[in-house]
């Protein structure tokens, strides 16, 4: 079973699931609210049921929600809240916490399999170039294969090993590739892998197929850049009318009319409000073009 550690778990992953698997049946619940769980545990390494996973979850939350309440609840007390009012504040305190560790842990598989997605298709157009130049060069395709995955290719050469593996335990090449494809959550590799395993059934040249597959994936990085590109335009354009004109104007507009309705607000107050307000306008922008930046750019 998967050595694999979770940050957000109270405790160590092994030591969590044996505690979770007590709440057993609400995990078996919960796990119909995830249809797809059991697919993003298989790929993205974890060797647990999704009524197991969501039992975790469920645990998790549970003993943050104990935790904050009764911390909160001490903290109000020693502050001599009224009873009700800080009873309330610990109970909502808690329950946003477990409510955030519950769905971070369920769609931590997900997460986990976006980011292999990441690191696969960051690292293939080089690991194509590697095979191809092997190839090439008359090397057989396991021995190429194998070079690849002792190469520095990250979590693609994890998945190359894999197939070298099954192929080393007796496996024809086109057996052990076909798994690969199928197991592998990048759509890149798995149509890579699958005109490499019809072109070995064919009979057809090697070589000549993952030229023509690098000649496709580099094409399609010029159009995902291009699209990329023309996305930054408007972004831009957004970013200079919240970030710079709109405080700018609005400081002004704010300050004219309150002299003249005599409202007494505070310049202090809107700098401080206008700085929150760039600080996380600007952090969502870093966020949203950095998810819309195609991947190896």
């Amino acid at each position: 079973m998967t050595k694999k550690r979770i940050p957000v778990l109270p405790m160590p992953l092994d030591t969590s699931m044996r505690i979770a698997k007590k709440f057993i049946n609400i995990g078996d619940a919960l796990s119909n609210f995830f249809p797809a769980l059991d697919f993003e545990l298989e790929q993205s390494g974890y060797d647990y049921e999704p009524r197991e996973w969501t039992a975790l979850a469920f645990f998790a939350a549970s003993f943050y929600f104990t935790v904050m309440f009764g911390t909160m609840n001490i903290v109000t007390l020693a502050a001599k809240v009224p009873l009700m009012r800080g009873f309330g504040l610990s109970f909502a305190v808690g329950f946003s916490l477990a409510l955030m560790s519950f769905f971070y842990i369920s769609f931590y598989p997900k997460l986990q399999v976006n980011k292999k997605i990441k690191n696969l298709e960051a690292n293939l157009p080089y690991a194509l170039h590697h095979l191809l130049i092997e190839i090439r060069s008359g090397v057989p395709l396991f021995n190429a294969l194998n070079s690849i995955s002792q190469s520095n290719y990250g979590a693609l050469s994890m998945e190359i090993q894999k197939a070298v593996n099954e192929i080393n335990t007796g496996k024809s090449e086109i057996n052990a590739l076909e798994k690969l494809a199928r197991m592998n959550p990048s759509l890149y590799f798995r149509r890579v892998m699958w005109q490499i395993v019809n072109a070995l059934k064919s009979g057809a040249d090697i070589g000549a197929t993952l030229d023509q597959i690098v000649i496709s994936l580099a094409s399609d990085q010029i159009i995902a850049i291009k699209k990329y590109g023309a996305q930054l335009n408007p972004l831009a354009l957004m970013y200079m009318i919240f970030a710079v004109i709109f405080p700018t104007l609005g400081i002004t507009f704010i300050l004219v009319i309150s002299s003249f309705l005599g409202l007494g607000i505070s310049i202090d107050l809107i700098l401080i409000g206008i700085l929150m307000f760039l600080f996380f306008f600007q952090f969502m922008m870093i966020g949203l073009i950095k998810t819309r930046r195609p991947v190896g750019v």
